[in-house]
């Protein structure tokens, strides 16, 4: 096992009811792929409890906070200080998810980009990293992102990024790093492959989405952790890197931006 190169899953949710009752068996089969890392997201507050039991009871599990768009018209505005407050959490080393979705949700666009800019100065003010959910928003999100970069820098990552190359620019010119999930293994993913390989590989980050999105060969099944690997391997081929070489950049890569997890990792 630890010939196995290493990764981390940059986003999943372990909270959700998918996995009741066997999650210590989906955190072993993660660390038998070499997953010795996952991040869990928090997408309501009122999960929140829940959410931190699974970071504490388990080691290599960090966890995110925030408010999913596709929510924000049916939950509770979050404030600045409420996120910022939650940060005290040794675990917690993300802000998010949050972002827009104009898929399912385009009637709260409104609501969704105040809650946006919420998330957004709490990540400036506390550190830790953005992550953002973007589903045909990509012009509302590109100006977004750059004005409220233009307030003061930031962190971000694009999570589960499967959106326009214009939108990929735009979040790389601003520093930002990009996700590759299960769809960028998908047999018919070509185009959005192709927006990856055109971005600097040391901005690139590997998740599951779990339980969503399993990359081939379970695709149609329950996502779990361990399946960051197969998406891993399909990104090395996207790079033209040896597997090895890309796990280690990846976990470079998730360091750098998730420097709260690396820390705490180094301190235990």
């Amino acid at each position: 096992m630890t010939d196995i190169p290493q990764i981390t899953d940059s986003h999943c949710h372990l909270d959700f009811p998918d996995f009741e009752g066997n999650l210590p068996q989906v955190i072993a089969r993660a660390a038998e792929a070499g997953v010795t890392r996952m991040v869990t997201i928090c997408t309501k507050l009122k999960s929140l409890p829940a959410v931190q039991a699974i970071a504490q009871a388990h080691d290599p599990v960090f966890f995110a906070a925030g408010t999913h768009p596709m929510s924000v018209a049916t939950e509770p505005l979050v404030t600045v200080e409420q996120l910022i407050a939650l940060t005290a959490h040794p675990k917690m080393v993300g802000i998010g998810e949050t972002g827009l979705d104009y898929h399912y949700t385009a009637e709260s666009a409104e609501i969704q980009q105040q809650s946006l800019r919420i998330h957004i100065a709490a990540a400036r003010e506390t550190g830790l990293p953005l992550i953002i959910h973007a589903r045909d928003a990509d012009d509302d999100m590109a100006r977004i992102l750059r004005e409220e970069h233009q307030n003061g820098a930031y962190g971000c990552v694009m999570h589960c990024f499967s959106s326009s190359a214009a939108l990929a620019h735009a979040a790389l010119d601003l520093g930002f790093y990009l996700s590759m999930s299960g769809i960028t293994a998908f047999p018919k993913s070509g185009d959005l492959r192709d927006i990856f390989a055109a971005a600097p590989v040391d901005r690139i980050l590997v998740e599951t989405d779990a339980p969503y999105l399993a990359p081939p060969p379970h695709r149609g099944k329950r996502n779990e952790p361990a399946y960051t690997a197969h998406t891993a391997a399909r990104a090395a081929e996207t790079f033209g890197m040896e597997y090895a070489a890309f796990a280690a950049q990846t976990q470079a890569n998730f360091d750098r931006l998730f420097a709260k997890a690396a820390a705490y990792e180094s301190a235990a």
